[in-house]
């Protein structure tokens, strides 16, 4: 339950809202409680009248009249009770579910490596919608029941003392029973909501996936492992729902005890001629009363186990600090890069590695120089580029930019400043033209099709329905791999960058297709520093100087004509690509 104290922010920011939803909750109690008092006097003065055979039906008229008028306006603070109090927990869910996403895109490149996207969508789904629920129902009906409960035992108090605290016997039962089965229910929440994360990622991965899934002819397979864990969880479910299930009829035997020994003890006082007929009612009217809430207080208590299981797993994500972020070094003054790049002595070590990734690598590329890093697979390249956005952190060395740590530099700063096509191509479900302008605030059509001409996609996209109003589907699936990344070239084109890093950014492109673009991409490349990754020497070999890593270090640096002299792994990979090339002429 502590970890439904984190929720005070959000309820402090709505906490007038939720004062005038106690007032209605206050008043609601105020007109209820005193209901039963009045059909009491009402008995008394029928039994009055049959005794003494003159029934006043005006007085009983009366009674009636005064009865319903206070239902009315119970009822109506009820209806205000859920205006305020409930629409107050649905403001909460707003807040709570931005602030998860915008925590969510503060979090490192390595955080979602290791976290199943299927987990982080059943956080954003069912784990807010149950603190939602504890928020609403979990604040309205404690607050309501022990409203209730305090009216109605003043007014059983005030009624008969004696009588009240023979009809209260069973509550500290009540107590117990609460809380021992409120323990289960909070471990068995935790565990429903942990084996619906792993169904919603496997959910989302089929989806992915299901042209691999179609390809490999594994939907049977598929289906079986989802059915596997869907059953897992519907047995989870179930063991709350037994849980849950016993409650209830708890409940109801402890409220009936109640009334077993409010009727013996109370019909006893009444033959005695201690209390009338009209209290006895009356008494039994608060007592009906008392029902709800003690009958709401073990619901509630499963609303609140289930919201703090889930708040609990949220706040786990919440408390994930970010590995990269602002910090007291960073710099605000700084507006602007210039791009000049080096690397002083840097190196790498992953958190699960055992050996670094990146060894002592010394380099300096100055503003407007174009420099390209080719290697085998594996050597290190992607994650060299991947320090200059900060998507990893050295963890020995230096990275200056613009001669300064780039540590100091804002991240904001930094990444409005860099155009970065990724190894993996990323399009999201949107237009094309939405695709391309997705890295700039109000970006005009002229720079969409500017940008479009020089990556090459342009003369692909006047050829489909609505041209740059096409949608491309989830992920850009409706185009080819080469299609996809030109529309991510013209994408980090339109930014203007003062940086632009191309790791391995036409390899799904024909050599025809990379020629025309290089050609348009040199005029862009001209006034800021670029970093080209590939694998084909045709790519790289106009750059104004190359860098080939191996193992993580930098083996051979230089011009094209200068490393092909040298005779190394540059020399090798450019023998094997031009023989290549003879075979398929051939």
């Amino acid at each position: 339950m502590k970890s439904l104290l984190r929720l005070k922010p959000y309820l402090w920011k709505y906490r007038k809202t939720l004062f005038w939803g106690f007032l209605t909750v206050v008043g609601s109690n105020i007109f209820t409680v005193y209901q039963p008092r009045i059909i009491g006097d009402a008995i008394d003065k029928l039994k009055v009248g049959l005794e003494t055979k003159n029934i006043d039906e005006t007085s009983l008229l009366l009674y009636a009249g005064i009865v319903v008028g206070l239902s009315l306006i119970a009822g109506f603070f009820t209806f205000l009770t859920r205006q305020t109090i409930i629409v107050v927990s649905r403001d909460v869910e707003y807040d709570l579910r931005n602030d998860f996403l915008k925590h969510i895109q503060t979090l490192h490149l390595s955080y979602f490596q290791n976290t199943p996207t299927g987990d982080l969508m059943a956080h954003a789904t069912n784990d807010i919608g149950a603190v939602r629920n504890s928020v609403g129902p979990g604040i309205m009906y404690p607050m309501d029941t022990i409203m209730t409960f305090s009216m109605t035992l003043t007014m059983m108090l005030w009624t008969d003392w004696e009588l009240t605290v023979y009809a209260l016997i069973p509550l500290p039962l009540v107590s117990y029973v609460v809380y021992r089965l409120g323990k289960i229910i909070h471990k068995k929440s935790e565990e429903k909501q942990a084996q619906f994360s792993l169904l919603t990622m496997r959910a989302q991965e089929n989806l992915s996936g299901i042209r691999i899934v179609k390809a490999y002819v594994r939907e049977l397979y598929e289906i079986n492992r989802f059915q596997n864990i869907s059953w897992e969880y519907l047995k989870k479910n179930l063991v709350l729902a037994r849980v849950q299930s016993i409650m209830w009829p708890l409940m109801f035997l402890l409220v009936g005890c109640s009334l077993v020994i409010t009727v013996y003890a109370g019909g006893l006082k009444v033959i005695y001629g201690e209390i009338t007929i009209g209290t006895l009612t009356a008494f039994f009217g608060y007592l009906m009363l008392l029902i709800w809430p003690m009958i709401a207080f073990g619901w509630v208590t499963n609303i609140l186990q289930q919201g703090a299981a889930s708040m609990g797993r949220l706040a786990k994500i919440f408390d994930t600090e970010p590995d990269i972020r602002n910090t007291s070094q960073t710099d605000f003054s700084i507006k602007e890069i210039q791009g000049e790049i080096e690397f002083r002595n840097v190196s790498l070590t992953h958190k699960s590695a055992q050996r670094p990734t990146l060894k002592n690598i010394n380099l300096h590329i100055p503003k407007g120089m174009t420099v390209a890093i080719v290697g085998y697979t594996g050597a290190g390249k992607s994650t060299l580029v991947n320090f200059i956005p900060r998507l990893y952190d050295v963890t020995e060395g230096e990275l200056l930019l613009d001669g300064v740590n780039i540590q100091t530099i804002p991240l904001e700063v930094l990444r409005q400043h860099i155009g970065y096509v990724p190894q993996e191509t990323f399009l999201f479900s949107d237009t094309i033209a939405e695709n391309i302008s997705y890295g700039v605030d109000n970006g005009t059509l002229e720079h969409v099709l500017q940008a479009a001409e020089i990556s090459q996609i342009a003369s692909d996209v006047t050829e489909f329905p609505k041209t740059y109003d096409t949608m491309i589907g989830e992920r850009g699936i409706t185009l080819s791999g080469g299609q996809k990344q030109r529309t991510s070239i013209a994408r980090a084109v339109m930014r203007n960058p003062k940086i632009l890093i191309l790791d391995d950014a036409l390899s799904a492109v024909d050599t025809y297709t990379e020629e025309e673009i290089l050609k348009r991409l040199r005029h862009v490349m001209r006034d800021r520093t670029s970093i080209i990754i590939s694998h084909r020497i045709s790519t790289v070999k106009e750059a104004d100087m190359i860098v080939v890593l191996d193992n993580g270090e930098i083996v051979e640096q230089g011009t094209h004509d200068e490393l092909v002299a040298v005779g190394g792994i540059y020399a090798e990979l450019y023998e094997k690509q031009l023989l290549e090339e003879e075979l398929e002429q051939l």
